[in-house]
């Protein structure tokens, strides 16, 4: 591509850089010059213009963008669509709630072909609502060879999707102490539930007693089991684990490496999947439960290394109530 600045007599079918002022109204920045934009410019006092010049070989950004951004999702189901292209850019974005998965190592390697090719995507794993931007591909110049075009689509192909919730309905389990919090954080729970399409069509309060929990757990039919207890679970061995086992489960992990969101535990029941969440999740802030209860919904399988790895990324929100604060007044 050539780039540069030429006489505006010289500039027809040339790519405007730079957006300028005319007698009446602007030119936009990447307008294609035709004879009449010419004559615009002349009247209005330019002498000389910044122009872009595709070369043999060259494609232009819209056609680049849109090539690279179709290899992205080439395989991806029907969660995932296009945005039209236009100034170099092409999103991609969720048809409906889901949980991204991404093949890493692609788009590095994608994003290496040449700098002027850009693609930026959101944290594995990110859940989306509807409407929102998965990724962008977005290319600076307003043409790049087109041999790397089709390098950086090969690198990146079929590298982008999104997992569909897989659960409809899920049943949560209160335990109760007294002077506890009750049913604080139904509401938060079940905003949850709903941003990922399943519907809490069960909820149970039951004494905070291992015999009690089991009994609840043995009688639940959803697809998925959600505890919370009015008690904050604190060894393998506390009542929430033990009821789960008591019931015929198993228990995967207790802990994360997540703050806040330390005190979940995961297992699973006559094969459905059942966390016990931490008390955090009575607030509608983002927390480690979170990263758990979206990637069950959608089907992607997590076992206890998976947990381990959330440790990167895992400092999340400060939450100024926390008995233990992580920082003094001071800042020490």
């Amino acid at each position: 591509m050539k780039f540069g600045a030429v006489p505006v007599g010289e500039a027809v079918g040339a790519i405007l850089a730079h957006s300028l002022a005319l007698t009446k109204g602007r030119l936009r920045k990447g307008q294609l010059l035709a004879p009449e934009h010419l004559v615009a410019l002349q009247e209005a006092g330019h002498e000389s213009v910044v122009v872009a010049r595709l070369e043999v070989g060259d494609l232009h950004e819209d056609a680049a963008a849109l090539a690279i951004a179709q290899a992205l999702i080439e395989g991806a189901g029907p969660g995932v669509r296009l945005s039209q292209p236009g100034k170099g850019r092409v999103n991609v974005i969720a048809n409906c709630p889901g949980v991204v998965v991404m093949a890493e190592d692609r788009l590095r390697a994608l994003n290496r072909v040449n700098p002027l090719i850009t693609m930026a995507t959101v944290p594995p794993w990110q859940q989306m609502r509807q409407g929102g931007m998965i990724a962008t591909v977005k290319i600076i110049p307003y043409g790049v060879p087109e041999t790397d075009v089709h390098e950086a689509a090969a690198c990146g192909r079929g590298a982008l999707d999104l997992n569909l919730p897989a659960i409809a309905r899920a049943a949560l389990i209160i335990t109760e102490i007294t002077g506890g919090a009750g049913e604080k954080g139904r509401a938060a729970i079940e905003g949850r539930l709903d941003a990922l399409d399943v519907t809490l069509d069960e909820v149970v309060l039951v004494p905070h007693e291992i015999g009690a929990l089991s009994k609840a757990l043995a009688g639940v039919k959803s697809e998925l089991i959600l505890i919370l207890t009015g008690s904050a679970t604190s060894d393998l061995a506390d009542v929430g684990p033990e009821a789960v086992r008591a019931a015929g489960g198993t228990v995967e992990r207790f802990g994360m490496p997540v703050d806040p969101g330390n005190l979940l535990f995961l297992g699973q029941l006559g094969g459905e999947p059942v966390i016990g969440l931490p008390g955090c999740v009575r607030s509608p802030a983002l927390n480690g439960a979170d990263w758990v209860l979206s990637r069950v919904v959608c089907g992607v399988d997590v076992d206890s290394g998976d947990i381990a790895d959330m440790a990167v990324g895992g400092l999340l929100k400060e939450i100024p109530t926390r008995p233990m604060p992580r920082r003094g007044k001071k800042g020490a």
